[in-house]
């Protein structure tokens, strides 16, 4: 590694794990949150101790159909509603800028009020190094809170996370250099190969679509979702307001109520394209009560063709996540 890296992460090995005055080391679990929520619902994400809003920022495709300054009205609002967990990728971006690089914008004056999570596609080392590198640079920031595997598609590809020349091993070095806090990962098509990854390896977090319940092809109990749960991960869920673009008439309300509602899930990331939008999810968390049995059976009902579908776009080869072309 370059000198300047080293200085860097020394640095931030003695200040920039500091956040808000609460030094948060990595897989050191914390009951305290350093982030002030404003009264809005919160959970522990799992065993990093770290307390978050129940909704989270989703800054991908929806996020960057909108222009730049209406994306950083978007932060700067969602910050100060309480929304302080935002969540991109180093792939996400539009025809003219990176998600990060939006963020990187505002983040540099909010770091210590922000939980920051990202993501790295690539598999190899080298190539996820370079993401890294990349991903910090962008978001003008020396350490990001959660950095995820992302994507995860197949058990073959899972099993090769932790080789010498994998994408896990970058991940730990830069945990134990400072400048990653905890670890993750994501996926959207293979409910088998995010249940391997949890199984595998010791990771804090897993971000699932909610469309691998697959309810009438595998049993709940074999699912990722609560095999992460009983291992302490968090576990989070998205693709949670995409049903009703599948099943005409499905209230979106409904949808994050359903998604909130489901015992194993910590939090929901919600994709944001508006202040108004915005304004309706916090509205619906503000109010938020876990729906009852029979509600959540009549939307299981609802959601039976969604979840039957066979042209959900991130079931289809060559989706990439995130991503938005005008």
């Amino acid at each position: 590694m370059k000198k300047k890296d080293f200085s860097r992460r020394d640095f931030i090995k003695t200040t920039g794990a500091v956040t808000a005055g609460v030094v948060l080391a990595p897989s050191v679990a914390c009951s305290a949150s350093p982030y002030d929520a404003k009264g809005l619902p919160t959970a522990i994400l799992g065993k990093t101790g770290i307390r978050i809003p129940r909704l989270i920022m989703g800054l991908g495709s929806r996020f960057m159909a909108v222009d730049e300054d209406k994306g950083l009205e978007i932060l700067e609002t969602a910050l100060s509603k309480g929304l302080y967990y935002w969540d991109t990728a180093a792939s996400y971006q539009n025809a003219e800028q990176a998600s990060e690089e939006r963020i990187g914008k505002i983040l540099k004056s909010v770091r210590n009020q922000v939980f920051l999570a990202s993501k790295v596609g690539e598999r190899k080392a080298d190539d996820a190094k370079r993401t890294i590198e990349t991903s910090l640079k962008r978001l003008q920031t020396d350490y990001i809170d959660l950095y995820q595997i992302h994507s995860v598609t197949n058990e073959e590809e899972v099993k090769q996370f932790g080789a010498a020349d994998g994408v896990l091993p970058v991940l730990r070095k830069y945990q134990e250099e400072g400048v990653i806090k905890h670890i993750g990962f994501t996926g959207h098509t293979s409910a088998s190969a995010m249940k391997l990854a949890a199984e595998m390896y010791d990771f804090d977090t897993m971000l699932i679509a909610l469309n691998h319940q697959e309810q009438g092809k595998q049993q709940f109990e074999e699912q990722p979702v609560p095999f992460a749960a009983k291992k302490g991960m968090g576990v989070l869920a998205m693709k949670v307001i995409r049903p009703r673009e599948t099943v005409n008439g499905l209230d979106p309300n409904e949808l994050v109520k359903y998604a909130l509602s489901l015992k194993e899930v910590t939090a929901a990331v919600i994709g944001t394209d508006s202040v108004d939008v915005l304004n309706k999810n916090i509205a619906t968390l503000q109010s938020f009560k876990p729906l009852s049995d029979e509600r959540m059976q009549e939307l299981r009902a609802q959601l039976d063709p969604f979840y039957r579908s066979n042209k959900l776009p991130w079931m289809q080869p060559g989706y990439h996540d995130g991503m938005y072309w005008a």
